[in-house]
């Protein structure tokens, strides 16, 4: 019983010399593990962003003849609010993946308002959507 502990104990504790039968055993264990272990295990991405509840607020709906509502998206969604043309696209991207109305994708941006918070920076977008032609 005693060998077996002592065993166990140097291999925790990574005890034994380099290219001893023992080391080798251990890290063909370790490199085992490492490359059939399942991709699942693995997944454990932090989350950036706001909360999904919080990203996108609807403020004000016309259900007229223009049909078009007003969304303010959080500017944590996008990457850069520096780049135009590529936010109008980042925008749509963000709300059709966040709004469940808006799944589908049909719609147009018309209209883009930043927000500004302290210190002059962009802390949300009000966007003005209309149906897409």
């Amino acid at each position: 019983m005693r060998t077996i502990w002592r065993i166990i104990s140097r291999t925790a504790f990574w005890s034994y010399e380099r290219g001893t039968w023992p080391y080798d055993v251990a890290v063909a264990a370790i490199v085992l593990f490492v490359l059939l272990s399942p991709r699942s295990w693995f997944h454990d991405q932090p989350t950036v962003g706001p909360p999904a509840s919080q990203t996108l607020i609807v403020l004000e709906s016309n259900d007229g003849t223009a049909s078009t509502q007003t969304y303010r998206v959080d500017a944590r969604l996008l990457a850069s609010p520096i780049r135009t043309p590529e936010l109008e696209h980042d925008l749509h991207d963000a709300m059709r993946k966040n709004a469940e109305s808006l799944r589908h994708g049909n719609f147009r941006i018309l209209r883009i308002e930043p927000i500004r918070g302290e210190g002059d920076t962009v802390v949300s977008y009000d966007v003005t959507i209309g149906p897409s032609t």
